[in-house]
């Protein structure tokens, strides 16, 4: 099941064009723009009708012609906007789009439907299959006019849990949820005071929730979505997530659920800046940690380094001295963590008495492994020659062929994040 971020933001995106809090100021500067809520699920399941979701998917290079359904979660404007079904039904010779959802939010959207939509009432404890998605209706706590969330389970057996808009999950939504091991979990952090939101204290106490009843497990990606500025700026929110386990959605963000392929991180970041930290915060479960370092005999500084970093690693996670990342990926039954390519780079010129020439035929094979990687890999990367010219040519070399190394391997992960004095920056 592949999931797309339409949009990750509270009704009035963040930052809100009319305000000019510290909080939007710092969204506008770092460049973390984020429209109202919602998501396409594999092309043909939309989740929740916004009026800007379809200039969204536009943006991201999809459009909405193959949808075969809507799942609307309530009836406020920036869920349930009625023009963009008019405009479906302009489409005469589509099949009917079914749209589903609690009967206040359809009694909106009717007023635009037409014969090409067929308006179908959900209510907390449904069950009901469209477009081949199985999805199951939990009650939500927003409002009075009967919310919902949508557990929606895919053809491949992906799991997802679509929660917002709310505030503390009601014990029925949770007693729904329990023993399902979702994959991916959507979870509404709007921060706006309102006791209808979670915020910065409840949204964490609603993830324990879930993980004790079984609904999120030590596998599940965690998302925080309907994001507003009540939140601190995005690159502190980033770190704050980071700390719980979880990370903040982005509009056209693009996750896989319940599919074979893996999911590939690239962390950058200069020495002593968190980038390991940050990487091993992104893995969880039973973790093979790939130490590329090569032996340094007699150094005892560079031992105790390595010491340290042993010592903050979970007891069920297996680590793996070696620097042939390419083979631990192609035989890897779970997630992986590569600290660091630097490093790698390193033990192929040395292996190589450093020649060049060695490096491409290393990096290709390298290269195919991180893009057919069917588990979760994160790959940490130093930052280094950032406008200083090294003094010796074999300074110059590694800079040069490490910048083109990065640049590889960032072209097939599905995120890159920089971490830069501690706080990390999505650039993916």
């Amino acid at each position: 099941m592949r999931v797309r971020l339409l949009g990750t933001g509270a009704s009035d995106g963040w930052p809100d064009p009319w305000c000019r809090c510290a909080s939007c100021a710092a969204a506008v500067a770092q460049g973390v723009l984020r429209g109202q809520a919602g998501a396409l699920v594999d092309d043909r399941l939309l989740l929740d009708l916004g009026p800007e979701l379809p200039r969204a998917a536009l943006r991201q290079g999809v459009d909405l012609a193959g949808v075969q359904a809507v799942l609307v979660t309530h009836a406020h404007d920036d869920h349930a906007a009625a023009a963009p079904l008019m405009w479906r039904s302009w489409q005469r010779d589509e099949a009917p789009l079914v749209v589903a959802g609690p009967p206040a939010a359809l009694a909106v959207l009717g007023r635009r439907a037409s014969r090409a939509v067929e308006l179908r009432p959900v209510a907390a404890g449904d069950a009901l299959e469209v477009a081949g998605h199985r999805v199951r209706v939990l009650p939500a706590a927003h409002g009075e006019d009967g919310p919902v969330l949508y557990d929606v389970t895919g053809p491949d057996g992906g799991r997802l849990l679509y929660a917002t808009d709310t505030g503390v999950l009601p014990d029925a939504a949770v007693a729904l949820a329990a023993d399902r091991a979702y994959d991916l979990v959507l979870l509404e952090l709007t921060s706006s005071g309102a006791r209808t939101h979670l915020d910065l204290a409840t949204w964490p106490q609603q993830v324990d929730r879930l993980r004790a009843a079984g609904a999120v497990t030590a596998s599940t990606r965690v998302l925080a979505t309907h994001l507003g500025h009540g939140n601190p700026p995005p690159d502190v929110l980033d770190a704050l997530l980071a700390s719980w386990g979880a990370a903040a959605a982005r509009d056209g963000q693009v996750l896989d659920t319940g599919s074979p392929a893996g999911r590939r991180v690239l962390v950058l970041g200069a020495a002593r800046s968190g980038k390991s930290a940050y990487a091993e915060a992104q893995v969880q479960g039973a973790v093979t940690y790939v130490a590329t370092a090569p032996d340094r005999p007699g150094d005892d500084e560079w031992s105790a380094r390595v010491a340290a970093h042993v010592l903050r690693r979970p007891a069920d996670w297996t680590t793996v001295e070696t620097g042939d990342v390419a083979a631990v990926l192609a035989d890897a039954d779970g997630p992986v963590l590569v600290d660091d390519l630097g490093l790698w780079l390193v033990r192929v010129l040395d292996d190589a008495g450093w020649d060049e020439a060695a490096v491409a035929p290393a990096l290709a094979r390298l290269e195919a492994a991180w893009r057919a990687a069917r588990v979760p890999v994160v790959l940490v990367a130093p930052e280094v020659g950032a406008g200083v010219v090294p003094e010796h040519r074999s300074g110059r070399v590694f800079r040069d062929l490490l910048g083109t190394a990065t640049a590889v391997l960032a072209a097939g992960a599905d995120e890159v994040v920089q971490v830069v004095a501690g706080i990390p920056r999505r650039l993916r």
